[in-house]
């Protein structure tokens, strides 16, 4: 057999089942790649080795083994809290600070029977678009260890492309997810706002921050989807009235097993920045939305392009919400200086707006949603470059300007800040490489509870494309 790191998460699920391999054998291999590959690539800020082992003989002796993850690895988000181990959130200021509780969404990957790790790497309070702090070595590309892998979500993506956990789940609040698994060539997805019940986003600022699998294939992202929404008797659990559509249709991993339909796709290069940044899309991200159109021209899918009305809104709106969503960070007095120049600044001016200014951010983020979504209804799901540029070099993002690094950010993800503003689910697809080596990605977006659709196409594309038989040079 081959090495259980070389399995997909639903190849491993069915060895466990199986009782090939036990809780316990897979949470010591999985160990052993982080203690070999971590100290190069940062992917993950603490290892919970005895804890990792203990949880995973309580799983085999305890969980039953119809739980959707019984036994599968994953790893915490360091913006998450476990109670007993150290939560830094990429920041100087949370040093040593170890909870005594855990987060909804940490119990409820427990409950659905995975195995924590550990902590994956973060930027400073989950803030940029890339992972790179003061507090741990920076998350690296597996593909190109000089490069970065992206955020907030990096670690998680890091580790899922190396082979040090089978997939991981991140949070998204402008792009956390689908930017690191585009840079490191992984499936992304961000659900719709209140599909998941332990991260729907609506209980965030402006409704902006989801929770969501990163995986090597389709069907594993849908696999840890499904351990994360927490069916009680096949119904989800929803804690707030307001909630995605949802078909009762069953285990979303089934809809991504199948891959069926044929689908009207909208093709798009506009994004809700291009009224206030200047936008370069890169001809290798250009190169991979062209091979996408084609893959899915010759499925069969309707291919249509299309674009955006310009919104001047839609940046300054965005920007004040980026801010006064720093405004709230556990930093008085002296330990403002423990911050980053970046957090800082953020902090600075989060705290410095007025009600009235965030009551018209709001009120302008809620009629672009609106907007969005009524430009798009016209389309099953609508194709977009996942990233326009490259992975960028570690150290690129200005660390002082705060203006020129949120510029830079803006440049480089023009396609995904917009998706949680009007809480539409979008899945990244990795497609192709450049002539480097480095993976290139799609992003799909779809309607309003529309991750069957997705995952239909997601399956489609990886069909063709194969991109999970794909390792980096680190594997």
């Amino acid at each position: 057999m081959a090495d259980l790191h070389e399995l997909t998460a639903l190849d491993l699920w069915q060895e466990l089942q199986s009782g090939r391999v036990s809780p316990r054998e897979l949470t010591a291999h999985y160990l052993d790649r982080i203690e070999r590959l971590n100290p190069e690539l940062g992917a993950f800020v603490t290892v919970t080795r005895e804890a990792a082992l203990a949880r995973a003989d309580r799983v085999a002796a305890e969980v039953p083994r119809t739980a959707p993850l019984w036994g599968l690895p994953f790893g915490d988000k360091d913006l998450w809290l476990r109670a007993g181990v150290p939560a830094g959130f990429g920041s100087r200021v949370m040093a040593g600070f170890v909870p005594d509780t855990s987060d909804e969404i940490v119990e409820t990957l427990d409950a659905a029977g995975g195995v924590s790790l550990g902590k994956t790497n973060a930027p400073e309070f989950g803030l940029p678009a890339y992972t790179e702090s003061l507090a741990a070595p920076p998350a690296r590309n597996p593909w190109n260890p000089e490069l970065g892998a992206g955020g907030s979500s990096g670690g998680a993506a890091v580790a899922v492309a190396s082979g040090m956990l089978p997939f991981a789940p991140g949070s998204d609040g402008g792009g956390s997810i689908r930017i690191p698994a585009a840079a490191c060539g992984l499936v992304g997805l961000k659900p719709s706002r209140g599909l998941v019940p332990a991260g729907s986003g609506i209980d965030s600022l402006a409704g902006l921050v989801v929770d969501g699998p990163l995986a090597r294939t389709t069907t594993d992202a849908a696999l840890l989807l499904d351990g994360m929404i927490a069916r009680r008797d096949g119904r989800i659990d929803h804690h707030y009235a307001l909630r995605a559509p949802y078909d009762d249709d069953g285990p979303f991993l089934g809809t991504a097993i199948r891959g069926e339909g044929r689908f009207q796709l909208g093709v798009m290069t506009t994004s809700a920045w291009d009224d206030a940044y200047e936008i370069t899309i890169a001809p290798d991200a250009r190169a991979a939305l062209d091979a996408a159109v084609d893959v899915f021209a010759g499925i069969g899918h309707g291919i249509e392009e299309t674009a955006l009305t310009p919104d001047p809104t839609y940046a300054p709106a965005f920007r004040t919400i980026w801010q006064a969503g720093a405004a709230s960070i556990p930093a008085e007095g002296d330990a403002l200086e423990l911050l980053e120049p970046l957090t800082r600044w953020l902090v600075g001016r989060g705290r410095a707006l007025s009600a009235r200014e965030l009551g018209e951010a709001l009120r302008a983020l809620t009629a672009y949603e609106r907007s969005l979504i009524a430009q798009l209804a016209s389309f099953d799901a609508v194709l977009t470059p996942a990233l326009a540029l490259t992975p960028r070099p570690i150290g690129w993002f200005d660390q002082e300007d705060g203006e020129r690094n949120f510029e830079q950010q803006v440049q480089y993800t023009p396609f995904t800040s917009m998706l949680n503003v009007s809480g539409l689910p979008a899945i990244v697809l990795p497609v192709s490489q450049t002539a480097d080596g480095l993976p290139m990605g799609v992003q799909l977006i779809g309607r309003p509870g529309g991750e069957r659709t997705l995952l239909s196409l997601a399956t489609q594309l990886e069909r063709r494309v194969r991109w999970q038989h794909r390792r980096p040079p680190t594997w």
